[in-house]
C-alpha cells in the first residue's frame, strides 16, 4: 500500500477531526485573504451571523481591523482578546459553542513575498485559522526536533508575523509514544503556542476517562472518508490493512488531536487556557500544561458535588501561581453562570512570597490588591465589590498573614459581605496554617461558603498539623517525578565537598577547640576562619561549573547556616570578590600567611552578590536584588530563610547547603533549582551537612502517601535525586552495549563499525556514548571520583564522534537506497551549516546574515519540488551541492560571500520560478503530483501534442478514469500483470479512442508502464 508520511499519519488525522465534527473543506475555489489565510466567505458569513446588528459595510471594516491588529507586536494579544470578547462583535460564539463553522484543510500555504510554508494540517473556526497541525511518520531522521526547528525559524521571521499572531495552537507529531529516557523530545505528538523565538513544546498525558475511551469520537462516515482520499489522490489506500490500523482513535496522533480538539476542549482552551505573560526577555504566550488542566476540571467537579475546600498537590516548578491565574478566568465563568459574583485571594504567609506571587499576577496581566496589615484586610473583606479598578479587568487580592496570622479577631463574621462568593487560594499549605485561633479557622467561621483552595508540593503528612486534616482531601496531585518526565522540572545532582575540604574543616575546627554545643558551633560557623574557605570552595567551584557546563548565565545560591554567617559570606565577597578593589587580605588556605588577593581573582568571573535578609536593607531592595539576580545582573545570593520557597528563577542552577533542613522544607529548599533552562537535564546541589539522610526519610514519607492514592502506578515513581547507585548502573549498560568492540583502539573500533549498516544498532551505540559524555560531567560534579575509574571516560568522548560520524552516514545512505526524494540528503546537510567567518566585520554579519538567510530559501525551496527527475531541477541542485561542497564555506571573506551570493540568488530565483510553475501544473490536475510528473515528462521528449491543454484534457481523463477502478477495488495495484493490462487498456481508451491523440501501441505500453509506476510508488510509499 501507499505507506508514506500522507497515509500512515496526515490522511488518517483528516478522517480522525471529521469524527470530530470537523468538516473537511478542498482548497479548490476558495476565497480567502492571503495576508491572513482567513477564509473570507467562512468568517464575513458567520461574523454577519453573530452579529446581526451590523451591515455588510460594517463586517467588511470589522475585517480590517482584524487584520491591521494582527500585524501588531505583540504575539497576537490584541487579536485575541477580540477573539474571546463576548461583549461587543464577537468573532465566536461561546454561548453555544457547536453554533461555530469547524473545518479542516491541507496543505493551506502560509505565504509573505517570496517565503512560505505549509503545515499538514490547518483547523479554521468560523473560518480562521486557529491551529495547524504538523506530522511525520515513524521513525523519521531526526525524530520531531527536525518540525520544532523549522517552526521557531518560521515564527521567528517577521514575514510571517500575522500568521504567528492568529495561530492560537500548534501541534507536533510522528504519532510514536513518547520516550521519557531521552535527552529532549524526539518522538511523540506534543503541543505548543507560537513564540517569536524559541519556543517550548508541551507533553499531554490524558487523564479524563471519557476520552480515554474515546466516547466523542462517532464513527467514520465513507462518504466523507471517500472525498478526503479523492481530493489527496490516494482513494487507493482505503481498504488496506496498514490503512486502516491507522484510523485507529487510539494512534498517538488520534489521541492529541481527541484531548485537544473535541470541541468541549477548544471552547476551554479557548476561553481559559492561554495566558500572555510579560517576561524579562519580553511578551510570552503561555498555554496551560495538562495537570494544570486537569487540576481545573477536577476542581468543577468538586464544586459541583458541593465541596468547597481541598488540596492541590503540585511539585514545586509546576506552575501553581499560573495555576491560579488560570483558575481566577474560570470560577469567574463558572460563577457568573450561576449569576454569582466571585471574589479572589492568594494568601501566602511571607513578604517576599507576596512580592513573588503579586509579580507573578501582574505579569499575567491581573490587576492585584497587595495587603500586609490587619486594617487593609479587615477593609477589602467588608467591600462586597469584586472589582476595584475602573478598567473592568480581572483582579485578585494577595494577602500576607504573617502579621496576624493567630490574631482570632483579625476579621469578625459580621464583616462579610455573604452576597459574593470568595475564593481563597492558600498557597504552600504545608507550612503553619495553625487550627486552633488562626487565620484558618477565623476564615471557616466568618464565611463558611467561601471556597478555600490549599496549594503545595509537599502537604504535612504528620499527626498534627495533617495537611488533609486542615483542608480536605486532594483535589488533584502532580508528583515530581511525572514533572520530570514531562520535562517542566529537572532531576536534581547532589554534590558532595571535597574530602581534602572535610579535613580542612576539620582541621579548623580543632584549632578552635568547639565545644559540642549549639551556640558555639553557630559562632564557629560565623567565624571569618570558617567562612574564608567556605567561601573560597563555593566561588571556586561555582567557577568550574560554568566552565564545564560552558554557560557563564547560571547563577547560584548559598543558604547559610545562621544569619550571621551570610551577613559574614557576603562582607568577605565584597572585600574579595566584588568589583570594587578589595580592602582586605584572604587567608589562604594552604599556608599559614594572609596574601593580597589581587593576583589570585585577577580572572574570577564572580563578581557581583546579594544578601537577603529580612533585617538587612529595605524590601524595595530586596525586590531590586532579586529582580537583578533573575536578571542574571547579579551571581550570587546569600540567603538564610527568605527564598527557600515560592522563589522561581530559572538561571539558579546551583544551590549550596550550609545547614540542615527538615522534610518538606527541604524539598521546598531543593527545588528552587529544578526548573528548566536552556538545554540543561539537572539542577545541582552541592551538599556541605550531609542532607542525604534527611531527604531519604522525607521522600519515603512522600512515597508512602502517593502509595495509598496511587497504588499500583507507584512503580511510575523515583528519586528526585540521580544517585551513584543510578550511575553506576549506566555504566555497566554502557559496557555491555560496547562489549563487542574494541574501544581501546580507536581505528579498530572505527573499522568495526563502518561493518554495522542497521539505523537501529547504530543509534543505541551512539545513545551509550553521549550518555558517557554526560556521566562523565556527573561524576566530576558529584564528587563519585571512584567511579571515573570504571571506564576510560576521555576514550568513549572520542569513540563517540566516530559513531555519531557512522550514524549520519548510515541515515544519508537510508535516505538514498529508500528511493524517497534525493534533496532530503541536501535538506538534512544545510540544516546543520555553521556559519562562522575569519573576518568579523559589521558589513560582513551584514553579509553572512543575507547569505545564510538565502541558503535557507534555496533549499526550502528545492527541498517542496514534487519532481526529482526534472532536468531543470537537476541542474539546479548539482549548482547547490557544488556550493555547499566547498570546504572552505565557513571561511568565507566578504569578496567570497558577495561572489556566492550572486550565484545563489541566481541558483533561488530559477529555483522559484520552477516551483511555480510545478505548482500550477500541479493545481491543473487537483495537486495530484503523478499526473503532473506525466505530463511534464510527456511534453518534454518527442510529446503527443504541441499543446499543454490537450494533454491536459487527455491526461486528466485518464486519471479519474484509473481513480475509478481503484475506487472499486484498492488491492488492484498489488496484482501487477492484470492492473498494467487495465491501465493500458485505459491508456488507448481515453488517449487514442477518445482523445485521438498519435499514440502507437509501442508508446501506449510504455505510457501504461509509467503511469503503472507512478502510482506503484505512490502505494508503496515512494517517490518516482
Amino acid at each position: 500500500m501507499i505507506f508514506n508520511e500522507d497515509s500512515r499519519v496526515k490522511i488518517p488525522a483528516i478522517v480522525h477531526l471529521t469524527r470530530l465534527g470537523y468538516t473537511y473543506l478542498p482548497l479548490k475555489n476558495v476565497k480567502l485573504d492571503k495576508s491572513t489565510n482567513i477564509f473570507l466567505d467562512i468568517f464575513k458569513k458567520k461574523v454577519a451571523e453573530l452579529n446581526p446588528e451590523l451591515s455588510p459595510n460594517e463586517v467588511d471594516r470589522f475585517y480590517e481591523e482584524i487584520s491591521i491588529c494582527l500585524e501588531n507586536e505583540d504575539l497576537g494579544r490584541a487579536f485575541f482578546e477580540k477573539l474571546i470578547d463576548r461583549s461587543g462583535r464577537r468573532l465566536v460564539d461561546f454561548d453555544n459553542f457547536g453554533n461555530n463553522d469547524f473545518h479542516v484543510v491541507t496543505e493551506l500555504t502560509y505565504q509573505k513575498d517570496d517565503e512560505e510554508f505549509r503545515p499538514d494540517l490547518t483547523i479554521l473556526i468560523n473560518g480562521m485559522p486557529l491551529f495547524f497541525i504538523e506530522v511525520k511518520k515513524p521513525n523519521n531522521l531526526e525524530g520531531i526536533q527536525a518540525e520544532m526547528k523549522r517552526m521557531t525559524t518560521r515564527f521567528t521571521n517577521k514575514k510571517f508575523r500575522k500568521f504567528a499572531n492568529i495561530t492560537q495552537l500548534m501541534v507536533f507529531s510522528n504519532n510514536m509514544e513518547y520516550d521519557d529516557e531521552a535527552i529532549s523530545p524526539i518522538q511523540g505528538a506534543f503541543y505548543a503556542t507560537p513564540a517569536y523565538g524559541k519556543m517550548h513544546f508541551n507533553y499531554f498525558r490524558e487523564e479524563e476517562k471519557a476520552f480515554e475511551l474515546h466516547v466523542h469520537v462517532k464513527a467514520i462516515e465513507k462518504e466523507k472518508e471517500l472525498e478526503i482520499l479523492r481530493d489527496n489522490n490516494v482513494v487507493g489506500i482505503k481498504d488496506s490493512p496498514e490503512y486502516q490500523t491507522n484510523l485507529l482513535a487510539t494512534s498517538p496522533t488520534h489521541r492529541l488531536l481527541s484531548s485537544l480538539f473535541e470541541k468541549s476542549r477548544v471552547e476551554f482552551l479557548l476561553r481559559y487556557a492561554i495566558a500572555y505573560v510579560k517576561e524579562e526577555k519580553g511578551l510570552e504566550k503561555h498555554i496551560m500544561r495538562y495537570p494544570q488542566l486537569f487540576a481545573t476540571k477536577a476542581l468543577e467537579r468538586k464544586l459541583n458535588e458541593g465541596i468547597r475546600k481541598g488540596i492541590i498537590w503540585h511539585t514545586q516548578g509546576s506552575g501553581k501561581t499560573a495555576l491560579a491565574y488560570y483558575n481566577v478566568k474560570f470560577l469567574t465563568q463558572y460563577f457568573q453562570k450561576k449569576t454569582i459574583v466571585a471574589k479572589f485571594y492568594f494568601i501566602v504567609d511571607r513578604l517576599d512570597l507576596l512580592i513573588q506571587a503579586a509579580r507573578e499576577f501582574k505579569a499575567r496581566g491581573l490587576v492585584v490588591h497587595e495587603i500586609d496589615s490587619r486594617e487593609d484586610f479587615a477593609r477589602d473583606i467588608k467591600s462586597i465589590a469584586a472589582i476595584h479598578n475602573n478598567s473592568g479587568k480581572a483582579e485578585i487580592t494577595v494577602v500576607n498573614i504573617q502579621k496576624f496570622k493567630d490574631d482570632p479577631d483579625v476579621t469578625r463574621k459580621s464583616d462579610y459581605q455573604l452576597s459574593i462568593q470568595r475564593v481563597f487560594f492558600l498557597d504552600e499549605v504545608h507550612r503553619s496554617y495553625n487550627p486552633k485561633g488562626s487565620f484558618l479557622a477565623n476564615l471557616k467561621e466568618a464565611d463558611p461558603d467561601s471556597i478555600k483552595i490549599g496549594l503545595t508540593g509537599t502537604p504535612l503528612l504528620g499527626s498534627d498539623y495533617n495537611s488533609r486534616v486542615l483542608f480536605g482531601d486532594y483535589i488533584h496531585k502532580y508528583y515530581y517525578n511525572a514533572s520530570i518526565k514531562d520535562g517542566y522540572t529537572l532531576r536534581l545532582i547532589r554534590e558532595e565537598i571535597s574530602t581534602q575540604y572535610k579535613a580542612q574543616f576539620q582541621k579548623i575546627l580543632d584549632e578552635i577547640k568547639v565545644l559540642k554545643g549549639s551556640s558555639q558551633k553557630k559562632h564557629l560557623f560565623a567565624h571569618r576562619k570558617f567562612v574564608e574557605p567556605m567561601l573560597e570552595y563555593i566561588v571556586d567551584d561555582f567557577e568550574r561549573s560554568r566552565e564545564r557546563m560552558d554557560d557563564p548565565s547560571i547563577g547560584g545560591m548559598v543558604v547559610c547556616s545562621s544569619s550571621e554567617q551570610a551577613k559574614l559570606l557576603f562582607e568577605v565577597f565584597q572585600e574579595n570578590y566584588a568589583k570594587e578593589e578589595p580592602t582586605q587580605f584572604l587567608f589562604a588556605a594552604d599556608s599559614q600567611q594572609r596574601i593580597p588577593i589581587n593576583k589570585r581573582k585577577q580572572d574570577c568571573q564572580v563578581k557581583s552578590a546579594a544578601l537577603i535578609l529580612h533585617d538587612v536593607g529595605t524590601k524595595q531592595e530586596r525586590k531590586d536584588q532579586v529582580e537583578g539576580f533573575k536578571e542574571g545582573k547579579i551571581d550570587f545570593l546569600f540567603v538564610y530563610n527568605m527564598l527557600l520557597t515560592g522563589f522561581d528563577a530559572k538561571r539558579l542552577k546551583k544551590l549550596y547547603v550550609g545547614r540542615k533542613v527538615k522534610s518538606h522544607n527541604l524539598l521546598q529548599m531543593l527545588t528552587r533549582v529544578n526548573r528548566t533552562y536552556k538545554e540543561f537535564r539537572y539542577g545541582y546541589v552541592v551538599d556541605f551537612v550531609n542532607i542525604k539522610d534527611e531527604f531519604d526519610a522525607a521522600n519515603k514519607a512522600y512515597f508512602a502517601e502517593l502509595q495509598s492514592e496511587l497504588g499500583d502506578e507507584m512503580i511510575h515513581y523515583s528519586n528526585l535525586f540521580k544517585s551513584a547507585e543510578e550511575i553506576k548502573e549506566e555504566i555497566e549498560e554502557i559496557k555491555e552495549v560496547l562489549f563487542p568492540f574494541d574501544t581501546l583502539n580507536m581505528e579498530t573500533f572505527s573499522k568495526q563499525i563502518s561493518q554495522i549498516n542497521d539505523r537501529k544498532e547504530m543509534q543505541e551505540i551512539v545513545k551509550v556514548l553521549q550518555n558517557a559524555k554526560v556521566l562523565y560531567n556527573l561524576i566530576r560534579l558529584a564528587g563519585y571520583y571512584d567511579l571515573l575509574e570504571k571506564v576510560d571516560f576521555q576514550k568513549l568522548g572520542s569513540l563517540g564522534r566516530e559513531a555519531e560520524h557512522r550514524l549520519a552516514l548510515i541515515n544519508q545512505k537510508e535516505v538514498l537506497e529508500s528511493d524517497l526524494d534525493s534533496t532530503n540528503l541536501l535538506n538534512i546537510a544545510l540544516e546543520e551549516v555553521f556559519f562562522a567567518f575569519t573576518k568579523v566585520k559589521e558589513e560582513e554579519m551584514i553579509l553572512a546574515d543575507a547569505l545564510k538567510n538565502t541558503l535557507q530559501k534555496t533549499r526550502e525551496m528545492l527541498g517542496g519540488n514534487f519532481d526529482p527527475k526534472d532536468p531543470e531541477f537537476i541542474s539546479l541542485k548539482e549548482q547547490l551541492e557544488l556550493l555547499f561542497k566547498k570546504q572552505k564555506l565557513t571561511e568565507f571573506t566578504a569578496e567570497d560571500m558577495s561572489a556566492n551570493m550572486k550565484q545563489l540568488d541566481s541558483i533561488y530565483q530559477k529555483a522559484k520560478k520552477l516551483e511555480y510553475e510545478n505548482q500550477l501544473i500541479r493545481a491543473k490536475y487537483a495537486n495530484d503530483a503523478k499526473f503532473a510528473r506525466l505530463h511534464k515528462r510527456l511534453m518534454e521528449k518527442d510529446p503527443l501534442t504541441e499543446k499543454d491543454s490537450k494533454l491536459f484534457e487527455a491526461l486528466n481523463d485518464l486519471k479519474l478514469a484509473i481513480d475509478d477502478e481503484l475506487e472499486k477495488s484498492s488491492r488492484l495495484l498489488e496484482q501487477e500483470n492484470y492492473s498494467k493490462q487495465k491501465i493500458n487498456r485505459l491508456v488507448i481508451e481515453q488517449l487514442l479512442t477518445k482523445h485521438q491523440l498519435p499514440i502507437t501501441a509501442e508508446k501506449a505500453r510504455s505510457l501504461g508502464n509509467l503511469v503503472f509506476s507512478e502510482y506503484l510508488n505512490e502505494y508503496q510509499g515512494r517517490v518516482a
